[in-house]
């Protein structure tokens, strides 16, 4: 072959490999622009005697440039003065990974009264949040289809303070079109995610065993998971048709609703499903992911049990369900109502101790939030209450808080909110502070104590939380996305220069 044909072919694959990549790196100039950063610098070092690198957690050096990470040294060796580069040193506060969420509810377009872009990824850089990953409800409209899709993307663009990654919506009007769900993929969804129960959003209908096994014939091509609220709704035989006010503002009403042999059937069927996944060829299979699991009892037993036996399933739960029992929550107060609902406190010690054994894989915080009169503070009536914790700003310091008395190290916190979660969403380049990442990192002080409340700013649109009032460890110094310093100690930056992130 001739130079001059070599060159031609060297120039058709660089031009092919740019348009592969584009729909990721698009956006990503932007933060080059004034007002995305509160520190006026490309190229800068941060210094600690606390990093956590794959190696541990040491004093070192990190230094970035460009909105990557460009080198890391233990601190000995880091130099004393740089040329043109501004020095950070942050003392003994923790460097460490920018902790990634792939279960929040942004609600928009549509419910921006619920929460919204630029409220809730605020709240997010507030908690040291870098990477979120946003669910296919309760936007308006859901994003089942490719136009869906394309709306949200960009109802997103420039209201972003991290950046968002999203989730398509797998209902069964799309489940067994794969032209549909080839599309909607096609378009840069994340992945798929349906519910096995009513999900309480009329247009985001409830999936079976057939659609479930149709999805994962198109996920296992494109590589990408399908999560799957895990509840099927079973007869009960003292289910009361009627109940007065007094009945249903008792949680323990609420609790008998929603049994453990919900998220047990559930999940025997997603195991039996997920056999033999290996469509077209596929090397790996599908991949199945359990959102919010609750039953610390049959059903993890039914999740350690399948991935013993090879079964490419992974599993979540989320910090209310490892903070709070049900012995604690009074009658009438439903900012404490989720789906699953939270359970007895020997439940929520199992959760602990499967977290701690790795048969739990990674933590979310299911922020799901709604305008206030939903919530129906005054009546307190958990059976028509809409069923959601707002959460994603205090993940944090309630996961290291509440973990302290479990053992939890900062290795083992970073794992379970930043590796995982970002290999789970397909995001190679966040999640660990090695050479070559995005410069997605929190500075955190492990030791400081808070209070939730009056004195500390809440970010969310509404702070309705059941975390008001409680004393927590650990707070947010500074958080950087992408090299930007997009938060630090109160205050965000100017202009809102997180990215929508796309499959490719």
């Amino acid at each position: 072959m001739n130079s001059s044909l070599l060159l031609g072919v060297a120039i058709a694959i660089a031009i092919g490999c740019a348009s592969i990549l584009l729909p990721y790196f698009s956006d990503r100039n932007q933060g080059l622009n004034e007002g995305c950063s509160l520190l006026p610098h490309r190229h800068f070092w941060l210094y600690s005697k606390r990093v956590l690198t794959r190696g541990g957690i040491m004093p070192a050096a990190v230094e970035i440039n460009g909105g990557h990470i460009v080198s890391i040294v233990h601190q000995n060796k880091a130099p004393k003065q740089t040329k043109g580069a501004h020095v950070i040193d942050y003392g003994n506060a923790v460097i460490m990974p920018g902790l990634v969420d792939v279960h929040v509810h942004l609600n928009e377009p549509g419910r921006v009264e619920w929460e919204g872009f630029v409220t809730g990824t605020k709240a997010a850089a507030a908690g040291g949040f870098t990477t979120l990953i946003d669910m296919p409800l309760n936007s308006v409209p859901t994003t089942t289809s490719k136009e869906a899709f394309d709306m949200k993307v960009d109802a997103a663009k420039g209201r972003l303070f991290v950046d968002v990654g999203f989730w398509g919506g797998l209902v069964p009007e799309n489940a067994l079109n794969n032209t549909a769900i080839d599309e909607l993929l096609q378009a840069g969804a994340l992945g798929l995610k349906s519910f096995m129960c009513p999900s309480g959003i009329n247009d985001f209908g409830q999936t079976n065993a057939s659609h479930i096994k149709e999805a994962l014939r198109i996920l296992a091509k494109y590589q990408r998971p399908l999560l799957v609220h895990a509840e099927i709704p079973q007869p009960s035989e003292d289910e009361k048709t009627e109940m007065d006010i007094s009945e249903r503002r008792m949680y323990s009403t609420y609790l008998r609703t929603r049994p453990p042999s919900w998220e047990e059937e559930a999940i025997k069927i997603l195991i039996a499903v997920s056999k033999d996944t290996h469509f077209d060829g596929s090397k790996d299979g599908a991949h199945i992911h359990i959102v919010h699991l609750s039953d610390s009892s049959v059903s993890l037993d039914l999740i350690k049990e399948a991935k013993e036996s090879g079964a490419r399933i992974s599993v979540e739960t989320c910090p209310h369900y490892l903070a709070f029992s049900a012995e604690e929550i009074s009658d009438g107060d439903t900012r404490f109502k989720c789906a699953p609902p939270i359970r007895d406190v020997l439940n929520r010690e199992r959760l602990w101790k499967a977290l701690k054994d790795g048969h739990i894989d990674m933590l979310s915080s299911d922020h799901s939030p709604s305008s206030p009169e939903l919530k129906l503070l005054e009546a307190g009536d958990f059976l028509r209450a809409w069923g959601g914790i707002s959460s994603l700003q205090f993940g944090l310091p309630v996961t290291w808080s509440y973990g302290q008395q479990h053992g939890l190290q900062l290795d083992q916190l970073s794992e379970l909110w930043s590796q995982r979660p970002a290999k789970l969403a397909g995001q190679h380049k966040k999640g660990t502070i090695v050479t070559g990442n995005d410069a997605d990192i929190v500075v955190w002080d492990p030791e400081n104590e808070i209070q939730i409340g009056e004195n500390y700013t809440i970010y969310h649109k509404h702070p309705i939380t059941p975390y008001i009032g409680k004393h927590l460890f650990g707070s947010v110094i500074t958080t950087f996305v992408r090299g930007n310093m997009v938060y630090e100690n109160g205050s965000h930056a100017s202009t809102a220069c997180g990215v929508p992130i796309l499959a490719v």
